[in-house]
């Protein structure tokens, strides 16, 4: 008995000084993204039977949260890379001087602009939109002059740019579609404003539950209930100034002690393994599709009319103008 306690004991030993010996990658993403549901528990399995490491993904509030969160920490950090900016943001990222060029950069992609960032590697994108559950709501708004003068029982639920990529996404929707009159904009819809909440997680939850007739969020999203839940019931509205484009990307940090891990995990991110996750858990269109293209049920959703995307370094010029329209709107 002593004996097998002893060579169990030596086994047990041996298991955890393996697991130490591996190296760890530390990736910093959105909440949403480690879910059960998401794409971080499929891509750990994916990434760590090709690397011999201990990949650690840690979720840091919403995407605009994370630039917050590692510029606090500096030199500090323990992440590694960050996963879940925007295009909105890189300009600001990059200003910190806390990433590293990308080594190599991505090729082949199939994002619908032409990509030149020598730090940031996208992963996947998609359009903003408002949903809806379309057996409930009847007279749809198709633009946000419609979206204004709905009835007034109307209510929408959005997030806040200042910690939310998709709020970010809005202000940005907003300032491109009416670069003249955001402000005026924003203050007619500001009375069809139920909440605003920190994060997607808690506005889409908000809606769900039928606390909002309307919430922001992507064209991609009814594939979600569709595929998952073979629910048809929820409809994106397609509205006629067409819809802002989101490109999600990650970036290595220079304080990295793992830089050619970082650099693996980056390449990674663009082959079929990882691609081939992301229509399914995080309902957005792929960097670059897999070979298998995309499931059944995506050519469902709504095409926009017109494509709106400013490039990062306007996103970033522009972004503090949109935000104080956004505040004294919503302050009256």
């Amino acid at each position: 008995m002593k004996n097998l306690i002893l060579a169990t004991g030596l086994a047990l030993t041996a298991t955890l000084a393996t697991a130490q010996d591996k190296p760890v990658l530390t990736v910093y993403t959105y909440d949403s993204f480690i879910t059960d549901w998401g794409p971080g528990p499929q891509v750990e399995k994916a990434f760590e039977a090709t690397c011999e490491c201990d990949l650690q993904l840690v979720g840091a509030g919403d995407g605009a949260a994370l630039l917050s969160r590692v510029q606090l920490e500096g030199a500090r950090t323990d992440a590694d890379i960050v996963l879940g900016l925007d295009t909105n943001i890189t300009a600001r990222a990059r200003a910190t001087g806390l990433f590293a060029p990308l080594s190599p950069k991505p090729s082949g992609l199939d994002v619908p602009v032409d990509w030149a960032d020598d730090t940031f590697a996208p992963y996947d994108w998609g359009y903003f939109a408002f949903v809806y559950d379309n057996t409930k709501l009847k007279n749809v708004p198709g633009s946000f002059q419609e979206l204004i003068e709905a009835d007034d029982s109307l209510k929408i639920v959005i997030q806040d740019p200042r910690s939310s990529t998709p709020g970010l996404g809005l202000l940005m929707w907003i300032k491109a579609a009416y670069p003249n009159k955001a402000d005026q904009i924003w203050e007619a819809l500001a009375p069809r404003i139920l909440t605003v909440t920190k994060g997607w997680s808690e506005a889409y939850g908000m809606f769900l539950e039928g606390e909002a007739d309307m919430v922001l969020s992507y064209t991609t999203s009814p594939a979600y209930h569709l595929i998952a839940e073979d629910d048809n019931t929820k409809s994106a509205a397609s509205f006629s100034e067409g819809h802002y484009m989101q490109i999600e990307v990650a970036g290595k940090l220079k304080t990295t002690d793992q830089p050619e891990l970082a650099d693996a995990f980056l390449a990674f991110m663009t082959s079929d393994s990882f691609q081939s996750i992301i229509p399914t858990t995080n309902w957005m269109y792929p960097a670059k599709f897999p070979a298998e293209g995309l499931p059944a049920g995506f050519e469902t959703l709504i095409t926009p009319v017109d494509s709106l995307i400013v490039s990062d370094t306007d996103a970033d010029k522009i972004r503090d103008e949109a935000l104080a329209e956004w505040l004294t709107a919503l302050s009256k």
